[in-house]
């Protein structure tokens, strides 16, 4: 009987592994709390016409990558695995009415999303994301310029907080639903006599979706692609301004980065603000995350006005890169307790159990070990061993060796968590970029 294994394209995430995927999800939790945003949590299935209508139905995600079935054979709905969240919050946005409380609605997520395509280092068929999106009445002042920019902030100070560093932000502006028919019409005319000499896809973006022959990462394609119009040459003047409103707003609060005239990102919602965070420390497929504005997606989807702006970060990227910048080492327990013989199991269970209740991380060993045994595995999985035998139960005074400096001290039972505190050292800071 042949063993069973994950499904292509998904994996299990184990620990120490899961430790990293915590810290991450607790600090982006953290960070956004802070810019008062609230978790949203949709529903991993989807009418598919939201996508068809939201996401665009020429684009890849909807025309080649999407989970979609019909539940039974009487159903008419047809359904999707989400393969981006964005347009399943602008729907919860609609059907709750969040718009009538006249105010902004800033809503972050955490959870899988799921596409058909070729599995590859840090993409995956089963991958999770962290977003967040920012969306209300204009009135709210949901289209103004400053929104982008306390989300490209918040951004900057996220990587920062999870200690990723030489990470670029890259800027750019899709113009609004006037400025890219326009652009589009523009571009699909530079190429129709070039296409032929391109790659297959792009081949088939040029008539499906033009847009995305400007991610083409083909190197033959590159000195063609260079050619092309830029969509800035296609932006009224309302759509520069509010780009060098952004520009201006990111100066004034010192976050760095650099106008990228080929950004334009092939999801039919964008308009005006496009970025991506790109690391090195990812090779060729180097975006951490990206996104834009959307002021025009909640009519697509049949709800009112509600221009928006939000992003998507893959945490496998995240992980990547903080793995790569060797910014995460895998938690250690602050005490192994090795109990001497079988009889001191109880008493050691009792002061595992006293050092957690003062929020420590504690290892239980057992007392069947060899002291030579106890050491060897506390040292593996704790920063130091409490050694608890008849002798240290009677006189509450026990023995703890720091493994790093190799320092062997007695401490009374009341003072341990206190020293084992102290042992683990202050907390590392991480650096922003």
């Amino acid at each position: 009987m042949s063993i069973l294994q994950a499904v292509r394209g998904t994996r299990d995430l184990l620990p120490p592994e899961t430790e990293l995927w915590n810290h991450i999800d607790t600090t982006a939790r953290r960070v956004f709390e802070r810019y008062s945003f609230g978790e949203i949590r949709t529903p991993i299935l989807e009418d598919t016409q939201l996508f068809a209508r939201g996401v665009g139905e020429e684009t890849d995600i909807v025309s080649k990558e999407m989970y979609t079935f019909t539940p039974d054979a009487e159903s008419a709905q047809s359904l999707t695995l989400r393969p981006e969240n964005t347009a399943g919050v602008v729907r919860a946005y609609i059907e709750h009415q969040l718009g009538e409380t006249g105010q902004l609605q800033k809503l972050y997520y955490i959870g899988a999303q799921f596409r058909r395509e070729r599995p590859q280092k840090g993409r995956y068929r089963q991958f999770y994301q962290i977003g967040a999106e920012v969306i209300g009445p204009p009135s709210a002042g949901s289209e103004s310029p400053l929104r982008d920019a306390e989300v490209l902030e918040m951004l900057a100070t996220l990587l920062g907080e999870l200690g990723i560093t030489g990470w670029k932000l890259l800027l750019n502006s899709v113009g609004s639903a006037t400025d890219r028919p326009r652009y589009v019409q523009a571009l699909r005319t530079a190429l129709e006599p070039v296409v032929g000499r391109m790659c297959q896809d792009c081949q088939r973006r040029a008539v499906t979706n033009p847009l995305r022959v400007l991610d083409c990462k083909h190197p033959e394609d590159q000195p063609i692609i260079a050619t092309l119009p830029r969509i800035w040459d296609s932006l009224d003047e309302g759509s520069k301004e509010h780009f060098a409103a952004v520009c201006t707003a990111l100066d004034a609060c010192g976050v760095p980065y650099e106008h990228d005239h080929r950004l334009v990102r092939g999801l039919d919602y964008y308009t005006r603000t496009t970025f991506e965070f790109v690391s090195d420390d990812l090779g060729a497929q180097n975006a951490l995350l990206g996104g834009g504005r959307y002021d025009g997606l909640s009519e697509a989807i049949g709800g009112p006005k509600a221009p928006g702006i939000g992003f998507a970060m893959g945490e496998d990227r995240l992980v990547l890169t903080l793995l790569a910048q060797a910014r995460h080492k895998p938690q250690l327990a602050a005490a192994y307790i090795a109990p001497l013989g079988d009889r001191m199991n109880p008493a050691a269970l009792l002061l595992a159990r006293e050092l957690r209740a003062d929020g420590l991380r504690v290892e239980l060993g057992d007392g069947s070990f060899r002291l030579k045994k106890s050491f060897e595995v506390g040292n593996k999985v704790a920063n130091a061993i409490v050694i608890l035998g008849e002798d240290e139960a009677a006189s509450g005074i026990l023995t703890v060796k720091h493994f790093a400096s190799g320092e062997q001290t007695k401490v009374p039972r009341g003072q341990l968590g206190q020293k084992l505190s102290a042992l683990l050292g202050p907390t590392p800071t991480a650096t922003s970029n």
